[in-house]
């Protein structure tokens, strides 16, 4: 198939270190390319891919200090896309509603993958006023806001079977992954590995936007055995997460998948998640991890941590949760909205 992926332009795909959302992009144009499928990546410039990439933008919005409107790089992006749209069998974007008017206008077939949460009021509005527009969510708890919305699918995240593995390491602390902010819930990590007498170790960025917050709740509970080490890239990751007992994930807000998760499964490392979100669909009780409701629970599970097999975790990540898988899953729904790109082309002789 000739698919095109567009991604949003604030991240390079893959990003230098933290986003979600680019990442799954990268892990799934390469994976496209690597089953034989013809695929065009529509990025930012500084972007790496085996596909072919169309550079919408000369480098992430994130990194470029000259941009003063990041609205307008990301319409410039949509503009291209337009113009190359009879291109494509399929067009994927992962640029939540922003191409819904234009792309609902034109004959190819396109889908959007939709990455945040979806139970801000503004929303509802938004998604019933246009016609099918080809969602997929990212779990099916991410739908529970918009119930009257039409979705095409569900495809859960997944990664490269040979990105994260476990390392030879003798686990010795609790980990927590990802960025500080409100609802992640950093403080509660720190309380549940203090109560619990473990050493936990923060691998997290703090935005701009999150540096008020992070200066009057986080960074007065870093003492004794709570350390902040900052972002970490992939290349880390195995080493961090192979090294801790558990992944603490002690969310207060819908998540809609959580990466974080699978990347710690990966690594045989069993995850001690708050019942939010995606969390029960992900994480399978007292095999790859434990759901709990508060805190006590989660140092309950912490005490039983030692119970979950690691190679276990592992084996259900590769089941579950590989970038092959995910690419799957996408071709399938691909196909069943644009089932003329499987019969052979014509091509016209002037």
């Amino acid at each position: 198939m000739r698919i095109a992926q567009i991604a949003p332009l604030y991240e390079s795909v893959p990003p230098k270190l933290y986003g979600g959302t680019e990442r799954v992009v990268s892990f799934l144009t390469e994976e496209l390319v690597e089953m034989g499928h013809e695929v065009t990546l529509f990025a930012s410039g500084d972007s790496k891919t085996n596909a072919e990439l169309f550079s919408a933008w000369p480098r992430a919005l994130r990194l470029d200090s000259t941009i003063r409107d990041a609205l307008a790089p990301q319409f410039l992006l949509l503009e291209h896309v337009y113009k190359r749209a009879h291109e494509f069998d399929i067009l994927h974007f992962h640029l939540d509603y922003f191409p819904f008017s234009l792309f609902s206008r034109q004959a190819t077939p396109f889908l959007t993958t939709l990455h945040g949460r979806l139970d801000q009021p503004e929303l509802k509005p938004v998604f019933g006023a246009l016609p099918k527009t080809n969602l997929v969510s990212i779990s099916n708890s991410q739908r529970r806001p918009l119930p009257d919305t039409d979705f095409t699918g569900t495809v859960y995240h997944g990664l490269p079977t040979d990105l994260l593995r476990p390392a030879a390491v003798q686990p010795s602390y609790v980990a927590f992954l990802g960025r500080i902010c409100p609802e992640k819930r950093a403080d509660r990590a720190i309380r549940i590995a203090q109560r619990a007498g473990e050493q936990l170790k923060i691998a997290a960025k703090v935005d701009k936007v999150d540096e008020a917050y992070f200066i009057a709740e986080i960074a007065p509970m870093l003492t004794g055995d709570a350390e902040l080490i900052g972002e970490i890239s992939d290349s880390e990751k195995s080493q961090f997460l192979s090294g801790a007992k558990a992944l603490l994930m002690p969310i207060d807000w819908p998540e809609p998948f959580g990466l974080v998760m699978i990347e710690a499964m990966a690594c045989g490392t069993p995850v001690i998640a708050f019942n939010h979100g995606s969390v029960p669909e992900i994480i399978e009780h007292g095999v790859t991890g434990f759901t709990v409701s508060n805190e006590d629970e989660a140092i309950e599970a912490l005490r039983k941590i030692h119970t979950l097999d690691r190679g276990l975790i592992r084996s259900r990540f590769e089941a579950r949760f590989s970038a092959r898988r995910m690419a799957e899953d996408y071709v399938n729904i691909y196909r069943a909205l644009a089932p003329a790109s499987t019969r052979p082309r014509l091509t016209l002789v002037q």
